[in-house]
């Protein structure tokens, strides 16, 4: 599970926005979105940033969630 591939995921949808066209509106390549909402474990933060920007969030330092 990765929140923030669920969170730009589940946000995008109800944005009605396709993959496509969050690209777009973002400014990022659609293969970037593509692979961030599939949860690719090495992605550029800034990018993300730009991502999460699209709904006014920031990627923030947190704890770790337990993988238990």
């Amino acid at each position: 599970m990765n929140p923030i591939a669920d969170y730009i995921k589940a946000n995008r949808k109800a944005a009605g926005l396709t993959q496509e066209e969050f690209a777009l509106r973002s400014g990022l390549g659609l293969r970037f979105v593509r692979e961030l909402e599939q949860g690719k474990p090495t992605v550029r933060l800034d990018k993300v940033n730009q991502a999460l920007a699209m709904f006014g969030m920031q990627a923030v330092p947190g704890r770790k969630e337990n993988e238990f």
